[in-house]
């Protein structure tokens, strides 16, 4: 049986309007009843309605009318047309415009409580058909940056401010804060958005094959060049070119970048003509580039070509009251990937959650949410779904001594990585997956900080 459902009936028939809407509400349905189309029409722009019934032939606006309006305006509505004027051509007509049946008068209750409930249903399925259809395009729209932090507001609005523009961005932001996720917001708020959008992670490969994807080569160019190889740059054209990790890439490879970038074209490896490019570039690191160059990691004319507006990404411990709001927005997602009916947060786990400092920032509570959603039994998400660890990380014992002097951020990282170590009896790898980062993210970490592990 179906539940209760608000029900438009409109009939010019004092008596046939006042029955059906006694045998509507003897079913639990809330009626709505009108005595002509037009305020059936301000009743439909007032609220949203389950299934409406309407009398085909009426003085003014009749039931084709009403069926238009509804079919504009609530396409997934159902309505059935009633008439006393019972004809093909009629029928053929409001099947045609897209109403779900078709009732001629005299008809018995029985039949119409039976295409109501029909009907219903048909509108249900509709509903949840368009709802997970919604589900999947929010699970297959990875570039989605969700945020009610005013901070991260902010930063979004000085990107599209900056989209349009030709010029370099960089974009700095710890492990997992979502700097891809940013720089394919630049993307697609700029003029290139129809253009392509080509990821690549500098420190990832040799330098030998890092020039290799980045600029291409020629047939023959060096051993095992069987063929001519088309470059990142070159299959960004009209697109945008995101440089991750940017200070990773080795001294002579940020010379040929660099020339890129001054002179619009690039050399393939092997060839004595270059290619025009019409690319833009986005760099990204989560170390400040300015160390950097001070450190001898990054040249310093490569820093000002590529730094001319820089977009600091907030780590997710400042922005703790996203935390609730990314929260089931990954819930919903991963739910809606897996099929699991997984709708709620348990408060206990969201308060571990908001507690939680976040080392691997959005990248990690995605993981933490994952985890949860694949181990649900239920439609809530408890904290034992959680990983253990979740609230061990957080704890601070100050002195009342120290109490007037908190930790700078700086030392409390280094705390969570000593303490993730210490947890993990010194495995790197096991205190790299506590943290949310990848392995070679915390070697860099205790290189950084002279952590010896």
């Amino acid at each position: 049986m179906n539940p209760a459902a608000r029900i438009l009936l409109i009939d010019d028939e004092a008596i046939a309007l006042a029955n059906l809407t006694h045998v509507l509400q003897r079913e639990g349905h809330d009626v709505v009843a009108c005595k002509n189309g037009e305020d059936a029409l301000a009743e439909l722009a007032r609220r949203r309605f389950d299934l409406v019934l309407t009398d085909l032939k009426m003085p003014g606006l009749d039931g084709m009318d009403v069926l238009r309006r509804v079919r504009i305006d609530t396409p997934d509505t159902p309505v059935i047309m009633i008439t006393g004027h019972a004809t093909l051509d009629s029928a053929v007509e409001a099947m045609k415009a897209g109403a779900y049946h078709y009732l001629a008068k005299p008809f018995r209750l029985a039949e119409a409580r039976e295409v109501v409930r029909a009907a219903l249903e048909v509108g249900r399925l509709k509903r949840e058909n368009r709802t997970l259809k919604q589900q999947v395009e929010a699970v297959q729209t990875r570039h989605t940056i969700v945020t009610q932090n005013l901070a991260m507001q902010k930063l979004l609005e000085t990107a599209r401010q900056v989209a349009d523009a030709e010029c370099s961005v960089v974009i700095h932001g710890e492990s997992g804060t979502g700097k891809e996720l940013l720089a394919r917001y630049l993307h697609q708020h700029s003029r290139r958005s129809e253009g392509p959008f080509v990821a690549f992670n500098c420190g990832a490969l040799s330098e030998d094959l890092a020039a290799s994807e980045l600029f291409g080569h020629e047939k023959g160019a060096f051993t095992g060049a069987q063929s001519r190889k088309i470059g990142l740059f070159e299959a960004a054209q009209g697109g945008t070119l995101f440089l991750d990790e940017v200070a990773e890439l080795p001294h002579s490879i940020q010379i040929k970048l660099l020339r890129v970038l001054q002179e619009r074209e690039v050399l393939r490896v092997g060839a004595v003509e270059p290619v025009a490019l019409d690319v833009r570039v986005i760099a990204a690191s989560n170390r400040d580039l300015k160390e950097a160059v001070e450190a001898g990691h990054l040249r310093k004319d490569l820093y000002f070509r590529l730094n001319v507006v820089t977009l600091s990404l907030p780590p997710l411990r400042e922005r703790r009251d996203d935390v609730p709001l990314l929260a089931y927005f990954f819930l919903h997602k991963f739910a809606a990937l897996v099929g699991k009916n997984v709708r709620e947060i348990d408060a206990e786990a969201m308060k571990n959650l908001t507690e939680y400092d976040f080392p691997g920032n959005v990248r990690e509570l995605a993981n933490f949410i994952e985890r949860g959603v694949a181990l649900a039994q239920g439609d809530t998400l408890l904290p034992e779904y959680l990983p253990q660890h979740l609230g061990s990380l957080t704890v601070r014992v100050f002195t009342p001594a120290l109490a007037s002097t908190p930790a700078t951020l700086r030392e409390q990282e280094q705390e969570q990585i000593r303490h993730a170590l210490s947890l993990a009896g010194g495995n790197k790898t096991e205190a790299a997956r506590m943290l949310g980062i990848d392995r070679v993210s915390l070697w860099r970490k205790l290189k950084k900080f002279g952590i010896d592990a």
